[in-house]
């Protein structure tokens, strides 16, 4: 996908309404999106940080400040390093959990803000306007420079060069097949539930199903058959184009599962696919590597 760097300075700009101090005042990991209240807090998980090192740092990608949230086990370098990319909903309070998760399992996990300069997704009061305020103002190739400086900072804090991997949800999931397509030193990936077909607009020339026939890292993709959004044939339609690689990535299709089942704050939350699909990231990382 280096092709698209090549109209990065035409995509990436300003970002309007955002000031910089803004964006640096903005808290990482707290709190829930307007549109997704109410939240089912008697299923949300809470994982502490005992133990670990938790902290929003910046990034500076072409002079702009890109928070991103970072837990690791305190004192420790040389870490396998996981990039945990969030929902359209950015780095709310259950994406800064899930980065504990992987803190606590001996990871530097970063999740960055990757909608820093188009606004704060947290405001939006329906999904429909974070699709059009936010998202669709949101370029993939903005994306995948600002994984590459969160990457090139972990190496230098604490990261090690040689394990990295990345994973993501629901929006999240697509950056996650993009990005191991991207970056050529990713060493597994794990999407849950992305979009893996879509429109081709200047903001995404491609989709993951685009770039699976030449797919290096090994991907596993965490799917639910009752997916409305994401439709099983499109599924088929990816098999199809990884069978044509040797990425050797697959899937895992929960029968009982739609959309967002690992979302543990949202009524669409399926616990037992959730704590499989989790057991399964964590063996798929260590199964390639990354670990």
């Amino acid at each position: 996908m280096k092709d698209l760097h090549n109209d990065a300075k035409s995509l990436i700009g300003e970002p309007e309404g955002v000031s910089r101090r803004d964006v640096l005042k903005a808290a990482l990991g707290t709190g829930f999106a307007a549109a997704v209240l109410p939240v089912s807090a008697q299923t949300a998980v809470k994982t502490d940080s005992e133990g670990l090192t938790t902290e929003t740092v910046t990034v500076t990608v072409d002079g702009y400040p890109v928070p991103v949230y970072r837990a690791q086990p305190a004192g420790k370098t040389g870490l396998p390093v996981i990039l945990v990319i969030s929902e359209i909903f950015g780095v709310h309070e259950y994406i800064a959990d899930v980065a504990r998760r992987f803190a606590k399992q001996g990871y530097l996990a970063l999740a960055p803000n990757l909608f820093a300069r188009q606004g704060d997704p947290q405001k939006e009061t329906s999904i429909a306007e974070l699709q059009k305020n936010i998202i669709s103002k949101t370029p993939d190739v903005q994306v995948m420079r600002d994984l590459d400086a969160v990457v090139a900072w972990a190496k230098q804090n604490g990261g090690s060069a040689d394990k990295l991997a990345i994973t993501g949800f629901c929006w999240g999931g697509r950056i996650t097949w993009l990005y191991a397509a991207h970056n050529p030193n990713v060493k597994a990936g794990v999407a849950w539930y992305g979009r893996l077909v879509g429109e081709v607009t200047p903001n995404t020339p491609r989709h993951p199903v685009d770039i699976a026939a030449s797919l290096k890292a090994p991907v596993l993709g965490l799917y639910g058959a009752k997916d409305q959004g994401i439709p099983l044939d499109t599924v088929e339609r990816m098999k199809t184009e990884l069978a044509k690689g040797a990425s050797k990535s697959t899937f895992v299709i929960y029968p009982n599962a739609g959309h967002a089942f690992h979302a543990d704050y949202r009524p669409s939350f399926v616990e037992a696919d959730a704590k499989d699909g989790w057991k399964r990231t964590l063996d798929w990382l260590r199964e390639h590597g990354v670990a």
